[in-house]
């Protein structure tokens, strides 16, 4: 066990984690130089497009170090702050991490987030400069700030480039010699604590997970805590690129664990494997549900293919443990289901993948974070309100209050007054602003999560020219003045434009999605009224202007009163036709609404 070291990687989306953890893996001979590629531990065709991680990857590697093989257990992480929940599960399973900072950018505020994450569970830092190979590197002047941040000394920080692999095999010393080994009781009941899971269609769940205590052996008959189900180890090993059997693992290692599990609920992240025949006396500390924080509808453009959008959502489940749905129904779309996610990039990363893996084409609603009511009646009880259209009348009405939270934004010194601005524009009260050198600033705001959820961080991005990151963190409930908006179309409602919105932005918000709605909606045979209301009182509106016929082109003169009686006629016909007309909402339109300061 003294020869193990678990570490995971803490870094920014784009500090260049992927390309250092491939040069540790080609550095310990983990993979050929014919299987290594540019970003070779993301395995999902999205992750290589879009450069990021979505997705925790467990990786073993064999390392020799002053005559003494060491076994080296490398959890790479994402960086992207609607991730953090994987990032969590990964340093539970750590004893150190490896702190990324890039030298041309210096620190980001997620990268902050998570190393107060790492700090909480007392891992060992190893702080890294990377890119120092960049002519726009500056990698005195980031040092210290990582100094200022760690406490640590300037000789500490170790300087590498992912790039050119210089400082690589000094990181590999510094990771042996730094990161103490796991602590465990052999001899003990086994305790393994599951930081992740996958779905193989053939072989069902599999399992990762971190020995904590004891070991676990093929065929050896096991119990899971948090469900109590019990099961047979079909298959245990450890995690190279592939899958590698073992009869055993042992105290302090990583492994992978297959049982033939179908069913994804069975299966917890955070949960503990335990022994049936001596189980251990208590579960290890750090099981949470995973809490979703911005809801939005997903429906099948199709009604018949609710049935199969279940089946693809289902799956979906096994290989994102942070996906939550439940069914629900509209007047406009049908059947489909009231998903939670992370944050934003979270469903835009589930609607590709339902496309990409399941040929499913979707129709996703206005997305939304849930609310408590509280009735006249009874003003202590909160009620759960995820959906706008479960808002309660007015009369009955006490009080809404709305999820805040507290945003952590730092950014160069020039962008304070527009990300001010913008804070403020959207609801938000500053507690703190601190200096971190001469020209970067911390700020920190609370702010509602419904002001976020919509564009924020794109607006964000734009105003500070991508210097800003962004972080957030909830701070529980408050009361606030929140009214339901409706959209109109042709006198009907659409349940699925509906959403809760702070009084003071109503009308600029309203007249907003009626004049992207005009500009989406075709044009029909008859006038079409967008209209934006509260309640009864309509506070915006539209008119999308009907496709006319020239019925007259075929009169060329004669009596006026002939043409007249054509136009009356027609008059009369687009009269009817709006009477019976239907208005079909494209996707776009959906979209769009998301997207209203673009």
């Amino acid at each position: 066990m003294k020869n193990i070291r678990n570490f995971c990687i803490i870094a920014h989306i784009d500090h260049g984690k992927s390309t250092l953890a491939d040069r540790l893996l080609e550095y310990t001979n983990t993979v050929t130089q014919r299987e290594l590629q540019s970003q070779t531990l993301d395995d999902m065709d999205l992750e290589k497009e879009r450069g990021i991680t979505i997705k925790s990857h467990a990786i073993q590697m064999d390392y020799e170090y002053q005559g003494e093989k060491y076994i080296l257990n490398l959890i790479d992480t994402p960086g992207h702050v609607d991730f953090s929940y994987e990032v969590s599960r990964s340093i539970a399973a750590c004893e150190g991490a490896l702190l990324i900072v890039d030298a041309a950018q210096s620190i980001q505020a997620q990268t902050i987030s998570n190393l107060y994450l790492a700090l909480e569970n007392d891992l060992e830092i190893i702080p890294i400069l990377n890119k120092i190979d960049l002519p726009s590197a500056n990698p005195e002047e980031v040092t210290d700030e990582i100094v200022g941040l760690l406490g640590c000394k300037p000789e500490d920080v170790l300087r590498v480039s992912g790039k050119t692999g210089e400082g690589v095999h000094d990181l590999l010393e510094q990771i042996v010699n730094r990161i103490p080994a796991p602590v465990g009781d052999p001899a003990a009941p086994l305790q393994a604590l599951i930081f992740d899971s996958v779905y193989n269609p053939f072989r069902g769940i599999e399992a990762y997970f971190k020995v904590v205590n004891g070991s676990i052996s093929k065929n050896e008959k096991i119990k899971f805590f948090a469900t109590g189900k019990e099961y047979g180890a079909d298959e245990v090993g450890t995690l190279k690129l592939k899958q590698v059997p073992k009869k055993k693992i042992e105290c302090g290692d990583v492994g992978y664990i297959i049982s033939g599990i179908k069913d994804a609920r069975e299966v917890k992240v955070g949960d503990t494997i335990t022994s049936f025949e001596n189980p251990a006396a208590e579960a290890i500390d750090g099981f949470e549900e995973v809490k979703p924080m911005v809801f939005a509808g997903i429906y099948p453009i199709d009604s018949e293919d609710f049935e199969e959008l279940r089946f693809s959502l289902e799956k979906l489940r096994l290989n994102d443990a942070s996906l939550v749905f439940e069914p629900e129904s509209s007047a406009a779309l049908g059947f489909g289901f009231r998903c939670g996610f992370l944050g934003m990039l979270h469903m835009e990363i589930v609607q590709e993948r339902l496309d990409r893996e399941f040929n499913m084409n979707v129709i996703t609603t206005v997305p939304n974070v849930s609310y408590h009511g509280y009735s006249k009646k009874d003003p202590e009880t909160p009620i759960l309100i995820n959906n706008p259209s479960e808002m309660m009348d007015p009369s009955i009405l006490d009080r809404v209050e709305e999820p805040f939270i507290k945003a952590s934004i730092i950014t160069k010194s020039d962008f304070v007054g527009p990300v001010m601005t913008l804070c403020i524009e959207k609801r938000g009260e500053i507690v703190n602003q601190s200096y971190l050198t001469a020209d970067r600033v911390e700020l920190t705001f609370n702010m509602p999560l419904a002001e976020v959820v919509f564009d924020f961080y794109d607006r964000l991005k734009s105003i500070s020219k991508g210097y800003a990151s962004f972080d957030y963190t909830p701070i529980g409930m408050r009361s606030s003045k929140l009214v339901k908006m409706d959209i109109l179309i042709n006198g009907d409602m659409v349940d699925a434009l509906s959403s809760l919105i702070h009084d003071s932005n109503a009308y600029h918000i309203g007249k907003k999605m009626c004049e992207k709605l005009r500009e989406l909606i075709p044009r029909q045979q008859f006038d079409i009224a967008v209209q934006a209301a509260l309640g009864a009182k309509v506070i915006a509106r539209e008119t999308i202007k009907a496709l006319r016929k020239d019925v007259t082109a075929k009169c060329y003169g004669g009596d006026i009163s002939r043409k007249r009686k054509l136009l009356e006629k027609q008059k009369e016909g687009k009269k009817k036709m709006k009477q019976i007309g239907r208005v079909e909402v494209p996707q776009s339109a959906f979209m769009a609404v998301l997207k209203l300061n673009d």
